[in-house]
Protein backbone atom coordinates (compact mmCIF):
# COMPACT_ATOMS: atom_id res chain seq x y z
CA UNK A 1 0.00 0.00 0.00
CA UNK A 2 1.97 3.47 -0.66
CA UNK A 3 1.96 5.92 2.36
CA UNK A 4 0.80 9.34 1.92
CA UNK A 5 2.94 12.22 3.17
CA UNK A 6 1.34 13.53 6.38
CA UNK A 7 1.93 16.88 6.12
CA UNK A 8 4.47 19.06 4.54
CA UNK A 9 7.43 19.08 7.02
CA UNK A 10 10.90 18.13 5.85
CA UNK A 11 10.37 15.07 8.75
CA UNK A 12 7.33 13.97 7.66
CA UNK A 13 8.49 13.62 3.72
CA UNK A 14 11.99 12.18 4.64
CA UNK A 15 9.75 9.36 6.54
CA UNK A 16 7.50 9.03 3.58
CA UNK A 17 10.83 8.68 1.31
CA UNK A 18 12.33 5.85 3.83
CA UNK A 19 9.49 4.12 4.02
CA UNK A 20 8.25 3.87 0.45
CA UNK A 21 12.21 2.37 -0.55
CA UNK A 22 12.99 1.09 2.18
CA UNK A 23 12.27 -2.79 0.81
CA UNK A 24 14.30 -1.67 -2.53
CA UNK A 25 17.63 -0.32 -0.93
CA UNK A 26 19.80 -1.28 2.06
CA UNK A 27 19.89 1.90 4.97
CA UNK A 28 22.88 3.18 3.99
CA UNK A 29 22.48 2.98 0.02
CA UNK A 30 19.05 5.06 1.06
CA UNK A 31 20.77 7.53 2.92
CA UNK A 32 22.69 8.37 0.81
CA UNK A 33 19.53 8.90 -2.20
CA UNK A 34 17.58 10.53 0.33
CA UNK A 35 20.79 13.31 0.70
CA UNK A 36 21.28 13.51 -2.91
CA UNK A 37 17.38 13.77 -4.13
CA UNK A 38 17.14 16.82 -0.90
CA UNK A 39 20.56 18.72 -2.01
CA UNK A 40 19.58 18.44 -5.66
CA UNK A 41 16.09 19.80 -5.67
CA UNK A 42 15.76 21.55 -2.42
CA UNK A 43 19.70 22.42 -1.74
CA UNK A 44 19.31 21.23 2.00
CA UNK A 45 22.46 19.48 3.31
CA UNK A 46 22.98 16.95 5.35
CA UNK A 47 22.40 18.68 8.43
CA UNK A 48 20.37 20.55 6.92
CA UNK A 49 17.81 17.82 6.95
CA UNK A 50 18.46 17.40 10.71
CA UNK A 51 17.75 21.08 11.90
CA UNK A 52 15.08 22.06 9.41
CA UNK A 53 12.59 19.31 9.98
CA UNK A 54 9.65 21.60 11.11
CA UNK A 55 10.49 23.40 7.69
CA UNK A 56 7.49 23.50 5.29
CA UNK A 57 7.68 22.19 1.46
CA UNK A 58 5.59 23.86 -1.09
CA UNK A 59 3.42 21.10 -3.46
CA UNK A 60 5.24 21.63 -6.24
CA UNK A 61 8.30 20.00 -3.87
CA UNK A 62 6.24 16.91 -2.50
CA UNK A 63 5.30 16.22 -6.41
CA UNK A 64 8.88 15.68 -7.11
CA UNK A 65 9.32 13.47 -4.53
CA UNK A 66 6.99 11.73 -5.23
CA UNK A 67 7.54 11.15 -8.58
CA UNK A 68 11.29 10.78 -7.51
CA UNK A 69 9.89 7.69 -5.25
CA UNK A 70 7.84 6.07 -7.93
CA UNK A 71 11.47 5.96 -10.30
CA UNK A 72 12.95 4.62 -8.08
CA UNK A 73 10.88 2.04 -7.32
CA UNK A 74 11.34 0.97 -10.33
CA UNK A 75 15.10 0.54 -9.72
CA UNK A 76 15.75 3.22 -12.16
CA UNK A 77 18.82 4.79 -11.02
CA UNK A 78 18.85 8.27 -9.33
CA UNK A 79 20.88 10.25 -11.61
CA UNK A 80 18.67 9.76 -14.43
CA UNK A 81 16.11 10.48 -12.38
CA UNK A 82 17.14 13.77 -11.39
CA UNK A 83 19.17 13.84 -14.57
CA UNK A 84 22.62 15.21 -13.08
CA UNK A 85 25.66 13.10 -11.55
CA UNK A 86 29.09 14.65 -9.84
CA UNK A 87 32.27 13.57 -11.12
CA UNK A 88 35.50 14.84 -9.96
CA UNK A 89 33.68 17.57 -8.25
CA UNK A 90 31.66 18.70 -11.25
CA UNK A 91 27.97 18.30 -12.07
CA UNK A 92 27.34 15.94 -15.58
CA UNK A 93 24.26 15.84 -17.13
CA UNK A 94 23.46 12.37 -17.60
CA UNK A 95 20.79 10.52 -19.60
CA UNK A 96 19.47 6.65 -20.72
CA UNK A 97 22.04 7.30 -23.75
CA UNK A 98 25.94 7.81 -21.41
CA UNK A 99 26.51 6.12 -18.92
CA UNK A 100 26.61 7.49 -15.26
CA UNK A 101 30.09 8.38 -14.20
CA UNK A 102 32.09 6.13 -11.94
CA UNK A 103 33.87 6.57 -9.03
CA UNK A 104 36.76 4.10 -10.08
CA UNK A 105 37.11 6.54 -13.37
CA UNK A 106 37.96 9.37 -10.88
CA UNK A 107 41.09 7.42 -9.84
CA UNK A 108 41.94 7.28 -13.78
CA UNK A 109 41.63 10.79 -14.16
CA UNK A 110 43.63 11.51 -11.04
CA UNK A 111 46.16 9.56 -12.25
CA UNK A 112 46.51 11.46 -15.95
CA UNK A 113 46.71 14.63 -13.71
CA UNK A 114 49.32 13.68 -11.31
CA UNK A 115 51.45 12.46 -13.91
CA UNK A 116 51.30 15.20 -16.14
CA UNK A 117 50.52 18.53 -14.40
CA UNK A 118 54.30 19.83 -14.85
CA UNK A 119 53.18 19.54 -18.81
CA UNK A 120 52.01 22.25 -20.97
CA UNK A 121 50.44 22.70 -24.57
CA UNK A 122 49.64 18.61 -25.19
CA UNK A 123 47.24 16.92 -27.23
CA UNK A 124 44.89 14.27 -25.96
CA UNK A 125 41.74 12.38 -26.94
CA UNK A 126 38.83 10.42 -25.07
CA UNK A 127 38.01 7.36 -26.92
CA UNK A 128 33.88 6.67 -25.85
CA UNK A 129 33.49 9.42 -23.87
CA UNK A 130 30.34 9.05 -23.06
CA UNK A 131 28.88 12.34 -20.88
CA UNK A 132 32.02 13.51 -21.49
CA UNK A 133 33.22 13.54 -17.35
CA UNK A 134 36.84 12.09 -17.92
CA UNK A 135 37.63 15.23 -21.15
CA UNK A 136 36.12 18.07 -19.15
CA UNK A 137 37.47 17.22 -15.92
CA UNK A 138 40.81 16.93 -17.33
CA UNK A 139 39.70 20.04 -19.06
CA UNK A 140 39.34 22.09 -15.55
CA UNK A 141 42.97 20.65 -14.05
CA UNK A 142 44.95 20.36 -17.29
CA UNK A 143 43.65 24.19 -18.94
CA UNK A 144 46.57 24.75 -21.37
CA UNK A 145 45.55 21.12 -22.66
CA UNK A 146 43.82 20.49 -25.90
CA UNK A 147 41.42 18.13 -25.28
CA UNK A 148 39.42 16.09 -27.38
CA UNK A 149 36.28 13.47 -26.79
CA UNK A 150 34.58 10.93 -29.46
CA UNK A 151 31.88 8.63 -29.24
CA UNK A 152 30.02 6.25 -31.77
CA UNK A 153 26.61 7.84 -29.93
CA UNK A 154 25.32 11.38 -31.48
CA UNK A 155 23.50 11.14 -28.40
CA UNK A 156 26.01 11.13 -26.35
CA UNK A 157 28.30 13.64 -28.29
CA UNK A 158 25.31 16.10 -27.70
CA UNK A 159 25.13 15.44 -23.97
CA UNK A 160 28.86 16.19 -23.67
CA UNK A 161 29.00 18.68 -25.49
CA UNK A 162 26.27 20.13 -23.34
CA UNK A 163 28.15 19.11 -20.09
CA UNK A 164 31.37 21.07 -21.42
CA UNK A 165 28.87 23.99 -21.18
CA UNK A 166 27.60 23.81 -18.13
CA UNK A 167 31.35 23.66 -16.58
CA UNK A 168 32.95 26.26 -19.11
CA UNK A 169 36.02 24.78 -20.76
CA UNK A 170 36.73 24.35 -24.22
CA UNK A 171 36.52 21.00 -25.10
CA UNK A 172 35.47 19.77 -28.92
CA UNK A 173 33.16 16.47 -29.40
CA UNK A 174 33.22 14.53 -32.66
CA UNK A 175 31.47 10.92 -33.75
CA UNK A 176 33.81 8.68 -34.21
CA UNK A 177 33.69 4.92 -34.43
CA UNK A 178 36.68 3.12 -32.87
CA UNK A 179 35.96 -0.14 -34.47
CA UNK A 180 35.69 1.15 -37.84
CA UNK A 181 39.62 1.88 -39.34
CA UNK A 182 37.94 4.09 -42.13
CA UNK A 183 36.91 6.91 -39.58
CA UNK A 184 40.39 6.48 -37.52
CA UNK A 185 42.57 7.47 -40.25
CA UNK A 186 43.59 10.80 -39.52
CA UNK A 187 46.78 12.57 -39.56
CA UNK A 188 46.27 13.87 -35.69
CA UNK A 189 49.08 12.71 -33.61
CA UNK A 190 47.94 12.92 -29.19
CA UNK A 191 50.50 13.33 -26.36
CA UNK A 192 47.98 11.36 -23.97
CA UNK A 193 45.47 8.88 -25.43
CA UNK A 194 42.46 7.73 -22.80
CA UNK A 195 39.85 5.53 -22.82
CA UNK A 196 37.29 4.30 -20.84
CA UNK A 197 35.79 1.41 -23.23
CA UNK A 198 32.98 -1.07 -22.71
CA UNK A 199 34.51 -3.96 -21.09
CA UNK A 200 32.35 -6.14 -19.29
CA UNK A 201 31.28 -9.42 -20.86
CA UNK A 202 27.87 -10.72 -21.65
CA UNK A 203 28.14 -13.60 -19.27
CA UNK A 204 28.97 -11.11 -16.46
CA UNK A 205 25.51 -9.28 -16.82
CA UNK A 206 24.10 -12.17 -14.29
CA UNK A 207 26.20 -10.50 -11.83
CA UNK A 208 24.86 -6.98 -12.16
CA UNK A 209 22.29 -4.65 -10.21
CA UNK A 210 19.09 -4.28 -12.25
CA UNK A 211 18.89 -0.99 -12.35
CA UNK A 212 22.04 -0.89 -14.93
CA UNK A 213 20.93 -3.51 -16.93
CA UNK A 214 17.45 -2.31 -17.73
CA UNK A 215 18.38 1.49 -17.67
CA UNK A 216 21.92 2.00 -18.61
CA UNK A 217 23.04 1.95 -22.33
CA UNK A 218 24.24 -1.42 -23.31
CA UNK A 219 26.42 -0.25 -26.10
CA UNK A 220 28.95 1.22 -23.33
CA UNK A 221 28.89 -1.65 -20.89
CA UNK A 222 29.09 -4.99 -23.16
CA UNK A 223 31.36 -7.08 -25.03
CA UNK A 224 31.06 -10.08 -26.78
CA UNK A 225 32.10 -13.09 -24.57
CA UNK A 226 34.33 -14.54 -27.38
CA UNK A 227 35.64 -10.95 -27.85
CA UNK A 228 36.34 -8.88 -24.98
CA UNK A 229 39.19 -7.46 -25.69
CA UNK A 230 38.27 -5.78 -29.01
CA UNK A 231 38.09 -2.51 -28.00
CA UNK A 232 41.21 -2.36 -26.73
CA UNK A 233 42.99 -3.96 -29.32
CA UNK A 234 41.46 -1.13 -31.77
CA UNK A 235 42.78 1.39 -29.23
CA UNK A 236 46.17 0.21 -29.02
CA UNK A 237 46.35 0.25 -32.82
CA UNK A 238 45.21 3.56 -32.84
CA UNK A 239 47.66 4.67 -30.65
CA UNK A 240 50.25 3.01 -32.34
CA UNK A 241 49.41 5.43 -35.49
CA UNK A 242 48.54 8.78 -33.55
CA UNK A 243 50.65 8.70 -30.12
CA UNK A 244 53.46 11.40 -30.82
CA UNK A 245 56.80 10.51 -29.59
CA UNK A 246 56.71 8.95 -26.08
CA UNK A 247 52.99 10.06 -26.01
CA UNK A 248 51.13 8.19 -23.25
CA UNK A 249 48.10 5.62 -23.46
CA UNK A 250 45.78 5.16 -20.31
CA UNK A 251 42.74 2.96 -20.68
CA UNK A 252 40.23 1.35 -17.52
CA UNK A 253 40.07 -2.29 -17.73
CA UNK A 254 37.83 -4.99 -16.60
CA UNK A 255 39.79 -6.43 -13.30
CA UNK A 256 40.25 -9.73 -15.04
CA UNK A 257 41.70 -8.78 -18.19
CA UNK A 258 45.11 -7.12 -16.76
CA UNK A 259 47.23 -9.73 -17.97
CA UNK A 260 45.80 -10.19 -21.34
CA UNK A 261 45.29 -6.47 -22.24
CA UNK A 262 48.96 -6.27 -21.00
CA UNK A 263 50.40 -8.54 -23.34
CA UNK A 264 48.04 -7.18 -26.69
CA UNK A 265 50.00 -3.94 -25.72
CA UNK A 266 53.64 -5.92 -25.33
CA UNK A 267 52.50 -7.51 -28.75
CA UNK A 268 52.44 -4.29 -30.69
CA UNK A 269 55.57 -3.05 -28.61
CA UNK A 270 54.53 -0.65 -25.74
CA UNK A 271 57.10 0.06 -23.62
CA UNK A 272 56.60 0.96 -19.61
CA UNK A 273 53.19 -0.87 -19.38
CA UNK A 274 52.01 -0.46 -15.86
CA UNK A 275 48.83 -2.17 -14.25
CA UNK A 276 47.25 0.17 -11.15
CA UNK A 277 45.11 -0.86 -8.97
CA UNK A 278 42.05 1.06 -7.76
CA UNK A 279 41.32 1.72 -3.99
CA UNK A 280 39.26 -1.40 -3.24
CA UNK A 281 43.11 -3.17 -4.55
CA UNK A 282 41.26 -4.77 -8.17
CA UNK A 283 43.24 -4.06 -11.23
CA UNK A 284 41.81 -1.02 -12.94
CA UNK A 285 43.89 0.85 -15.27
CA UNK A 286 46.69 0.33 -17.90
Amino acid sequence: MVMKISDNKIKSVIEYFKNELKETYDTSELEQILQITFLHYFKLNRIDLVLKQDTLLSESDLLKIIHTVKKLKKNQPLAYVIGEWEFFGLPFKVNKNVLIPRPETEELVSLIIDENKERKNLNIIDIGTGSGCIAIALKKHLNNFNIKGVDISRSAVKISDENALKNNVQVSFELMNILDKINTKDNMKYDIIVSNPPYITNKEKEEMHKNVLDYEPHIALFVENNEPLVFYCSIADYALNHLSKNGKLYMEINESFGEKVTQLLKERNFKNIKIVKDINEKERIV
